[in-house]
Formats: C-alpha cells, sequence, structure tokens
C-alpha cells in the first residue's frame, strides 16, 4: 500500500517504475520524475487501462476514490473507460495554446511566426498531446532543457515565458488551479548578455568598409551592409523598411513610429553615399515593397541572419563584429571625435529621459544630424582609403 510520505519520497530511476496500492491501482513514476496515476482492470476478458491524473495535483485519496468509483461502474456491468470517454476529458496544452494564440490579435506577424514556431519546435513534439491538467514542473522542465542543451539559453527563457501564459490562460479559464511553471524559477540556466561585438577603432572601421566593398556576394546583403554602416540604424529597422519611407528629395528615411525600438518616428538624414547606394538598390528591388527583400520571396523582409552570415563569410568572427555592432562602431568614433553627445543619441534612436525635451531635441538637432550623418559618411570612407 502506498502512503503520502512514501510517495513523495519516492525517486525517479533509469526506467519507468510502478509502485501498486491496491485493488489494480498504481503510481506510475516517469525517468523525470513525473508521476502517473493508472487503474489496471478487466473487462470482458481484456485487460485495459485508466488514467487517474498526475500526482500531486491528483493525490492519493483522490486517486482511491476514483478507483473505488471506476470500480462500482465495473461491478454495474460497464466498461469504465466506455463511461470515461463519454464525459468531458481535459484538453491538451496544445489546443489550449491554439486558443490562445488565436487571441493574440495586436502581434506583429513575425512575432507571431517566431512563437508559433518555437512551439512546433520545443513543445508540441514533446508536452503538446498531453492533456494539459497532467502537466507538471518537470514535464516543462525537460523540455526547456533540451532547447538548453543546444546553447540557447535566451531562447529556453522566451519559451517557458510562453508556456506560463498558456497556463495563465488555463488558469483563467478554471481548467488547472495553477501555472505550473511558476515554479521552475531558477531551474534554467540564466543567460549572459554581453555587449554587441564592434570594430571601435578608426583602423578597424577602415578594414571592415574594405571588406564589405570588395564583398562579391548576394549584392542586397552588401547593400544593406554599407547602408547599416553609414546610418548605423538597430538591425529590424533596417531589415523592414520599405521604400515608402524614403524621400530622395529632401535625402531622408523616415521610420514610421510602429517599427522602433521607442515607438517614436526616427528620422534618419541620408548622406550623399547613402543617397547613391539606395539609388543604385532601388534598380535592384525598387519594384517591390522592401529594400531589403527576403531572398526567397519579395513578400517579406530580409532574415535577421542574412547579413550575419555575410559578414562570417568576410572571415570576421562573432568576437569581432556583428550588425548590430556598427551602431557601437559610430558611437564610439564619433564621440571620440568630440561631436555632440545629444545629437548622436538621437540619431541612434535613444529614449532621452524626458519627453518634452525629445520633442525639443526632434526639430532642434534634425539640421546638426544632417550634417553629423554625412561627416560620418566621409570619415568613413577616409578609414577605408588609409589601408596600412
Amino acid at each position: 500500500m502506498l502512503t503520502e510520505s512514501k510517495i513523495r519520497n519516492l525517486k525517479p530511476e533509469a526506467k519507468t517504475k510502478r509502485y501498486f496500492d491496491g485493488h489494480g491501482l498504481y503510481l506510475k513514476v516517469r525517468k523525470n520524475g513525473s508521476k502517473y496515476w493508472r487503474w489496471k482492470y478487466r473487462f470482458g476478458g481484456k485487460e485495459k487501462l485508466l488514467a487517474f491524473g498526475v500526482y500531486p495535483t491528483v493525490t492519493l485519496k483522490a486517486a482511491r476514490f476514483k478507483r473505488d468509483d471506476a470500480r462500482r461502474t465495473l461491478l454495474s456491468g460497464a466498461d469504465s473507460a466506455i463511461v470515461k470517454n463519454q464525459q468531458t476529458t481535459a484538453p491538451t496544452f496544445q489546443a489550449i495554446a491554439e486558443q490562445w494564440l488565436a487571441r493574440q490579435t495586436h502581434w506583429a506577424a513575425n512575432h507571431r511566426r517566431t512563437v508559433v514556431l518555437r512551439l512546433h519546435k520545443a513543445i508540441y513534439n514533446t508536452i503538446g498531446s498531453v492533456p494539459i491538467t497532467e502537466l507538471q514542473p518537470i514535464d516543462f522542465l525537460t523540455a526547456l532543457r533540451r532547447i538548453e542543451s543546444r546553447g540557447s539559453h535566451v531562447t529556453a527563457h522566451k519559451v517557458k515565458g510562453v508556456c506560463s501564459q498558456i497556463c495563465r490562460f488555463a488558469v483563467a479559464a478554471c481548467i488547472i488551479p495553477s501555472d505550473p511553471t511558476r515554479d521552475l524559477k531558477g531551474a534554467l540556466t540564466t543567460p549572459t548578455h554581453g555587449k554587441f561585438s564592434a570594430f571601435t577603432t578608426p583602423q578597424q572601421a577602415g578594414e571592415v568598409m574594405r571588406a564589405l566593398r570588395s564583398y562579391n556576394g548576394y549584392v542586397v546583403s552588401k547593400f544593406a551592409l554599407l547602408l547599416t554602416a553609414y546610418t548605423f540604424p538597430r538591425q529590424k529597422e533596417l531589415r523592414h523598411a520599405e521604400w515608402t519611407e524614403i524621400d530622395l528629395q529632401r535625402a531622408l528615411w523616415i521610420a514610421p513610429a510602429e517599427k522602433m525600438k521607442m515607438k517614436r518616428e526616427h528620422v534618419v538624414p541620408l548622406s550623399t553615399q547613402s543617397l547613391d547606394l539606395i539609388r543604385t538598390l532601388q534598380t535592384v528591388t525598387g519594384g517591390g515593397k522592401y529594400l531589403f527583400p527576403s531572398v526567397r520571396t519579395a513578400s517579406r523582409p530580409m532574415s535577421e541572419a542574412t547579413c550575419l552570415a555575410a559578414l562570417r563569410r568576410m572571415r570576421f568572427t562573432k568576437e569581432e563584429i556583428t550588425a548590430h555592432g556598427f551602431r557601437a562602431m559610430a558611437s564610439s568614433i564619433l564621440n571620440e571625435a568630440g561631436y555632440n553627445p545629444d545629437v548622436i543619441e538621437m540619431q541612434l534612436a535613444h529614449a532621452p529621459a524626458n519627453k518634452i525635451r525629445a520633442a525639443y531635441n526632434r526639430a532642434q538637432y534634425l539640421p546638426e544630424r544632417c550634417k553629423l550623418m554625412q561627416d560620418w559618411a566621409d570619415m568613413l570612407d577616409a578609414f577605408e582609403s588609409q589601408e596600412s
């Protein structure tokens, strides 16, 4: 016979093991430590099995009650499994997840694709078909540690957050009593958030500009990296840039607020070098929506991995520079050269502490920012020509 104390002290072993209580009731302890109640019985000369839930959500006392209730049904001449199947069963984790996803109508299309892909790759194929009422913290932890085993610690934390939101959705619908992922705090490896790799000296800037200029790979990648060097935007803003945002007459790239991290419209003055790049690029991708469309389809922007892959083909390592690192390169060299830090920060689209000051800066600093961007482009060209 089992006791609550004995069950709590059961340790997982190399193989799944059964611990019997009596009259066919047993507790199945899996290798990952999760504990499932099962009842074995015979009907019509055949051995059958019923699932009674997961311990400790279903206590020993509750499991015995379920067993006794099923035995009474069996003694009356009915098959307990048939009776149970006629009742409403708990939805699977995937079914709840799909309901939750359907309600996220405010999401951007790219974010939705990322979340759905992560669920399919990391969760649905492991615990997606399990009734959500049977899932325990160890089940989620096992799935998340598979992600961690690939070195994807940030992704593991993001997937845990998604699972938590789905579970809280189930709690609100009175399907489960609490979110099982809340007990995983501290169970995952804390990701380290280092600075983006970057070149920060004129000599290094010249080296990378020469490499970009001589790159003979995919031409759209080359133009994307050159424009990144000249204008130092965030990569998401660059990849999603549309031709309607480019004002060639005024030499401005006006990124709408919804595309910006700080949710404010951002103006990028275009140097003569940037304008030349964009006019040439227009002959290649100007017939579509995006300046830098995906290699596979013009209806979507370039992948975030495309520019990074180009840098790797140029033999730059991830420890030397990333596509995002061009922002640090511009900031470091321009600040060292004595340019107004406020002007630099405005051009980087960083958020001033005071919103009123932000509105003032936008009007006050635009002429200075135009000069800054032309000076920066000229500096890069000068660095490029000074090969040692």
